[in-house]
């Protein structure tokens, strides 16, 4: 199977472990991962601020892109959110404007076919045990896209749950929001930063070494709050702990 990894600009700027984690893992698993170097913004941060119309041209890219390829898999919930959710409202808010069905019609071969990485590990390749050993207590966050909007359900947990040497901790309220939110932490920054350390402290109270997320802006949070904290805890994606072997430990 030939798949695009659509990498998302926070993972290219700040977390490009992640992307080399995924391509490990994938390839371990015998996929043929392409990385087109043409991708840009999905066009989520400009859809999501308001400024609808300028996300447009970046979407229309995205699928001008990845549309060749057999299925396209990011390691970001919010990212695969916007291209399965939101390109379809985008497509029809234009029809409804009277801008035409253009739009609409250039999404519409790339939206069934992008997976957040793993919904695309479960549901696409049939597998829960990646031949992973990680031997850390783990405490898993679902993030909002993951859980509300993909309904990633049991399958990151599924994945963990399957890790050699790993233990997996319950995290209090987990369903409850990090704080994040993306432009939600600049324009309510205090009420972000309480969730925040809502979060960070029921992780702690599991004892767990790591909080595991599918989406690093989360993690990129509450790395943030544990630093700020002092806590004993590392935000760590799931791509990396599911990359790590006994040959080839994570950090």
């Amino acid at each position: 199977m030939r798949v695009a990894l659509f990498l998302t600009c926070v993972n290219d700027t700040l977390y490009p472990d992640t992307g080399r984690a995924v391509v490990r893992l994938l390839t371990r698993l015998g996929v043929e991962v392409d990385f087109p170097q043409a991708q840009t913004c999905c066009g989520q941060a400009h859809y999501n601020t308001g400024y609808r119309h300028e996300a447009e041209p970046l979407a229309r890219h995205f699928a001008a892109v990845f549309g060749g390829y057999e299925a396209v898999v990011t390691p970001s919930g919010s990212c695969a959110a916007m291209v399965r959710e939101l390109y379809p409202r985008m497509g029809e808010r234009a029809r409804a404007e009277g801008r035409g069905g253009t739009l609409a019609t250039v999404l519409a071969p790339v939206v069934p076919k992008t997976y957040e990485l793993t919904e695309f590990l479960v549901d696409v390749l049939g597998v829960t045990d990646v031949g992973a050993h990680y031997p850390h207590r783990v405490t898993y966050h679902p993030t909002c896209h993951g859980l509300r909007a993909l309904g990633l359900g049991d399958r990151p947990r599924r994945l963990l749950e399957a890790v050699r040497g790993l233990e997996l901790v319950e995290l209090p309220g987990a369903e409850e929001c990090c704080g994040f939110g993306g432009t939600f932490a600049v324009k309510n920054a205090e009420v972000s930063a309480a969730m925040g350390r809502d979060k960070v402290r029921g992780a702690e109270s599991t004892g767990a070494e790591v909080l595991c997320a599918a989406d690093n802006s989360c993690l990129m949070h509450l790395g943030g709050t544990m630093s700020r904290l002092r806590t004993g805890l590392r935000p760590v994606h799931i791509a990396e702990i599911l990359a790590s072997t006994e040959e080839e430990p994570a950090a």
